[in-house]
């Protein structure tokens, strides 16, 4: 294989090279608590970066080039180098290259002083250049059967990643299995590596966009013993990795290095309304209208509705920007009578024109879609019928694109936007874009397209009002996607099994820099929530930055506050109590737009020394003050709950009564409410019971 011998060494840059195979190895030491290893047949990697934009980092469009180190503050470390080795210590991680081939083995700072081994590549072929030049980019770990792996975003399935295999591919999975469906709507390969013997964590993150597999053991070879991989489309290698040694410190770290959570306006976290029903019937305005008046009549505060795609429709078909003026005759008085009762209209916007589409023309004309092998428009399959999709690496894209947003939807009092169905499902490998200029294959971009479009999208909505923090929503995105925007778990299935596992995504999602989001209250797909389902739903979901009931039913019914009579109060009282839990909730946005923490957690991300947190439970904290245990299964009367060692021990929030950390209770469960618990002796901002007032409740 041949030694990798180093070639420069400036700047925190090292740069290896080994001759046999014409590779290059760089190695940059970026803060105390990252380094960035970079393998590749070219000395500098052209593709740019759109997800590594540390704190405020600015993001122009066409991003930031791979060796930009304005963002970092370049810390000091210790270099040592042999024949055999290069050693790299930061007062946070140590990195010992074996040159012989290109083995990293990394380690990390104990509370004494002392490094401990926490990650090492396979010693049995570990990159492409081991392997075969015909094998794809690849890297193989070494993997411990104790160690327990977390993130990778909206991945289904428990939270820890040990024993399965997952693939990079955003995807329009409606109706997913919560448990195993794979890929979903977004690309994150981010994970935390947590070795219990030693309670050390650290992240590794690939900053790539093509289709790639991750492996956490689901795969066995005799050759190898116990290993995990990242293995990519890419022509490149490029990984972040992130120390800790505690999770949360990972997971800040990485919100950090990916750009910072973004605000939202205050009412984004109250009720958000939004069926596909009301917008696909010809009465749709009406419907809408009625909408608001039974939120008056059963006094429910709502603050915004998702306005579905049906507005746009044409025979029944969506054409993005195009209102129809049969269901919607004045645009403008249809948005102005929700503005002026205090909801937003948050519209449906989608990447992709119709073969007929009122406006195709004006794209071709600048040459704005995506295109195939020869130059010319690429035809894809979207929705029900075919068209072409946007291409937001040109700039007359992007222009048009804002113009549409501003004409269409901002002139009207729709000042919000939801960016849904960008999920770019190209499939052709020889598919091209322009690149801003400099042309280049889709499947390079693919992963950093509905950024862009949110980008594009953020961008004429903050320039129409300034004053305000603008309000975005997107279904699918990669790493970083929480500068710009709000998001949620795209088209689940209404079942009991979904309720549960959408849970443990949600966790998935908040250990990977992803922060402010929600479910579909109820299911999206597939048939009526039952009356019990539906109320646990809603009263699970009131825990959420995003509470929005939403629906496609396979009956034609639609997912409402009112639906079921036999709940109804109980729906309203769990619906009064997000409301009055808002000043604490937008407290945890701010703090994560701060200070890079999530809002949802899992209850070992603030009880990480507490074992019993690490086991697969239905339970969440929200923020560092609540720990909420919904329920999940149908027919439910009892409920054993886990506490975690809090010092000072935990308050039913109900009852008053108070627990020892550390024990397991166990209550009766109505259809009242569900279990959550206060840590005791802390002070919660919340409305006052008729909403006119913040007020502390100490517990």
């Amino acid at each position: 294989m041949g030694n990798f011998n180093m070639l420069t060494h400036e700047s925190n840059q090292i740069m290896l090279y080994n001759q046999d195979q014409a590779i290059y190895a760089q190695i940059r030491v970026l803060e105390s608590s990252i380094i960035n290893v970079k393998i590749s047949d070219k000395k500098e990697i052209e593709l740019p970066t759109w997800t590594i934009t540390p704190a405020d980092t600015e993001l122009p469009y066409e991003g930031v080039s791979r060796n930009d180190l304005k963002p970092f503050s370049l810390p000091e470390y210790k270099f040592s180098e042999s024949d055999e080795a290069i050693t790299i210590t930061t007062a946070d991680l140590k990195l010992d290259i074996q040159k012989e081939g290109l083995y990293l083995t990394w380690f990390q700072k104990n509370a004494d002083g002392s490094f401990e081994q926490v990650m090492t590549d396979r010693r049995t072929q570990s990159y492409q250049h081991h392997i075969s030049p015909n094998q794809p980019k690849c890297h193989y770990l070494e993997r411990d059967l104790e160690d327990m792996y977390f993130g990778l975003g909206e991945k289904s399935g428990v939270v820890d990643r040990h024993g399965r295999r997952f693939r990079m591919n955003n995807i329009d999975a409606m109706g997913y299995n919560a448990e195993t469906t794979d890929p979903l709507y977004k690309h994150i390969p981010f994970y935390i590596t947590y070795k219990p013997n030693i309670r050390q964590s650290i992240g590794i993150f690939y900053d790539d966009y093509q289709n790639s597999v991750l492996d956490f053991g689901q795969e066995l070879d005799n050759y190898h013993g116990y290993y995990r991989y990242y293995e990519t489309n890419s022509d490149f290698l490029d990984y972040y990795v992130v120390a800790g040694p505690q999770i949360k410190d990972v997971t800040k770290r990485f919100s950090w290095l990916t750009g910072r959570p973004t605000k939202m306006p205050a009412w984004a976290i109250s009720y958000s309304g939004s069926t596909m029903q009301y917008t696909d019937l010809p009465d749709s305005q009406e419907r809408l209208n009625g909408f608001l008046e039974q939120c008056n009549h059963h006094d429910m505060k709502v603050r915004s509705f998702h306005l579905s795609s049906g507005y746009t429709s044409i025979d029944g078909k969506r054409y993005v920007f195009n209102w129809n003026y049969d269901k919607f005759p004045d645009p403008k008085a249809f948005g102005k009578h929700f503005v002026d009762q205090g909801v937003e209209i948050v519209a449906n916007i989608k990447p992709s024109l119709m073969l007929n589409h009122p406006l195709l023309d004006e794209v071709l004309a600048f040459d704005g879609f995506i295109k195939d092998e020869h130059g010319n428009p690429l035809l894809v399959q979207f929705w029900d019928d075919e068209g072409y999709y946007l291409d937001f690496t040109n700039p007359d894209t992007i222009d048009w694109w804002k113009k549409q947003v501003k004409t269409k939807l901002l002139d009207n009092h729709i000042n919000c936007t939801w960016n849904d169905n960008n999920e770019f499902e190209v499939w052709d490998d020889k598919a091209k874009v322009h690149g801003f200029g400099k042309g280049g294959h889709f499947q390079e971009y693919r992963a950093i397209m509905p950024l862009l479009m949110v980008k594009a999208s953020r961008e004429v909505q903050l320039a129409y009002n300034e004053e305000e923090h603008p309000y975005i929503i997107s279904r699918s995105g990669c790493a970083g996607i929480s500068k710009y925007v709000q998001t949620w778990t795209g088209d689940n299935r209404t079942s009991w099994h979904t309720l549960k596992f959408n849970n443990k995504m949600a966790l998935g999602l908040s250990l990977s820099g992803v922060y402010n989001f929600g479910h579909d209250i109820g299911g999206f797909s597939g048939p009526k929530p039952d009356p019990e389902l539906f109320l646990r739903w809603v009263q699970c979901g009131v825990f959420y930055p995003r509470f929005s009931i939403h629906s496609w039913n396979d009956d034609g019914s639609v997912n409402e506050a009112w639906m079921h009579e036999e709940v109804l109060e109980e729906v309203k009282a769990a619906m009064h109590l997000h409301e009055r839990l808002n000043p604490y909730i937008q407290g945890l946005v701010e703090n994560s737009h701060d200070h890079y923490e999530p809002i949802i957690r899992p209850t070992f991300y603030e009880f990480e020394e507490d074992d019993k947190t690490f086991k697969d439970s239905d339970d969440f904290m929200l923020g560092d003050k609540l720990l909420v245990c919904p329920i999940v299964e149908e027919g439910q009367t009892k409920r054993q709950i886990y506490l975690p060692k809090n010092p000072k021990g935990w308050v039913d929030y109900y009852t008053g009564e108070a627990y020892e950390g550390g024990s397991t209770i166990t209550l009766d469960v109505s259809f009242a409410n569900i279990p959550f618990f206060v840590k005791k002796g802390v002070t919660l901002p919340m409305y006052n019971d008729e909403l006119t007032e913040v007020e502390t409740k100490t517990f």
